[in-house]
């Protein structure tokens, strides 16, 4: 009955792919300080997802969705088993994509920059994640939530904007206020 709905140009992966990133995206939006693992999972998938297209010519969505499985999955062996150095790394790939966007989003076309914008946003966020553990978990789980639900909306970019920094809001004060409740049970 659903299939029968979908149109038949377009392949089951290319319509799971950014549901599946929309879904991933709400339970790291809402819970990424407490699933750790995941949120670094989610940066490594994020991140494959836009490095395909920048090792590959017109990469095909299996080799994209290939690269960001991976790249996911050695995230969260990494947050498993070496988490200061996965907190390193995801605190740099955030702060690298977040810079972009800024660099976008302010100078228009970072392309001539685009190394550089994201190796300084890399230990940017490589710095804060480490010295500020929780609360910079608790930011930057929230802007990669919001940026993985987002993507999957076609909205006009001002309304994409507004999308995006409600949804940053929202996961910063659930997972605040979830970060305050587990203080007040420790310290009792």
């Amino acid at each position: 009955m659903i299939a029968a709905a979908l149109p038949t140009s377009m392949p089951p992966l290319e319509l799971s792919t950014p549901i599946l990133g929309a879904l991933v995206g709400l339970v790291i939006l809402l819970f990424g300080r407490k699933l750790f693992w995941l949120c670094v999972a989610a940066v490594g998938f994020a991140a494959g997802v836009e490095l395909a297209p920048r090792l590959v010519e017109h990469p095909s969505p299996i080799l994209a969705l290939t690269l960001a499985l991976i790249l996911g999955f050695v995230g969260a062996l990494l947050a498993l088993f070496l988490q200061k150095i996965a907190i390193g790394i995801a605190g740099f790939v955030a702060g690298g994509k977040l810079a972009l966007a800024l660099a976008a989003a302010f100078l228009g076309n970072p392309a001539n920059y685009y190394w550089l914008t994201f190796i300084i946003g890399g230990i940017v966020g490589a710095l804060l994640l480490l010295l500020l553990f929780d609360w910079a978990l608790i930011f930057l789980s929230s802007i990669v939530g919001a940026y993985l639900i987002q993507g999957v909306i076609t909205l006009p970019p001002t309304g994409a904007t507004i999308l995006f920094l409600v949804l940053v809001v929202v996961g910063v004060l659930v997972q605040s206020g979830a970060l305050r409740r587990s203080r007040v049970v420790v310290a009792e």
